[in-house]
């Protein structure tokens, strides 16, 4: 399970950065017309789709890493992003409000999924690998 939503948000992440990269998508330096964007923007979400579909390509435990590490690191990066408006976060990276907010979003998703979604999905597949060897043992 944690390998697909691995590569969904994979595959997101990498149409956000590449997105970025086209005029028409990004009137005014804002993609869609909301998040603010910039080519190392661009390509730290290009890097966070094709670590996440790296690690779906794995396991479900470096799946579960990435959401994690995600988790974390995207909090920290909101929180600086609400800290450092309007100015560049780190005077490098272009954000606004509704990137911060975005980035604090997917943090949330993301440390659900890598620290505590892993107990119930752990559950759930031990309840029915149990089920399934005692169908078979029958």
């Amino acid at each position: 399970m944690m390998k697909n939503i691995a590569w969904i948000f994979g595959v997101l992440f990498l149409a956000t950065g590449f997105l970025g990269f086209v005029p028409e998508a990004t009137p005014k330096g804002l993609l869609f017309g909301l998040f603010e964007v910039d080519g190392i923007h661009n390509v730290i979400h290009l890097s966070t789709g094709a670590i996440a579909i790296i690690a779906a390509l794995y396991t479900e435990s470096a799946s579960r890493t990435f959401f994690q590490a995600v988790g974390v690191i995207y909090g920290v990066v909101a929180i600086l992003g609400f800290l450092a408006a309007p100015n560049p976060l780190m005077g490098m990276v272009h954000l606004n409000s509704a990137d911060n907010f975005l980035h604090l979003g997917v943090s949330a998703v993301a440390i659900y999924l890598g620290f505590i979604a892993k107990e119930r999905v752990s559950r759930v597949y031990e309840i029915t690998d149990r089920d399934h060897k005692e169908r078979n043992a029958a």
